[in-house]
């Protein structure tokens, strides 16, 4: 019983923090890089999630959240190596 309790916390926080990770990383696509609406409010929706995901959480959510975060980054940015380069350049005026 105690495993799949643990199981299904370290699921759902691996979990919320791709829907953090990408949520916010698909409405910066669309603000930064000028992509469409539908971009911009399919991350938003993907954020509401993130807000949802914690109520469904057995195990105390800030304690565990932060190192559950850094590994989700380290994943994501590993399974999308090409993120850096998908950002254009814009050159901005500082007068």
């Amino acid at each position: 019983m105690q495993f799949n309790l643990i199981a299904k916390s370290l699921v759902l926080f691996f979990v919320a923090g791709l829907c953090e990770i990408g949520g916010g990383y698909l409405v910066w696509l669309w603000r930064r890089n000028e992509k469409g609406i539908w971009l911009g409010a399919l991350g938003g929706l993907v954020l509401f999630l993130y807000g949802i995901i914690p109520t469904l959480q057995p195990a105390h959510f800030g304690r565990v959240d932060t190192h559950v975060y850094s590994f989700s980054l380290t994943f994501f940015l590993k399974l999308y190596p090409s993120i850096p380069r998908i950002a254009k350049k814009k050159r901005w005026q500082y007068s």
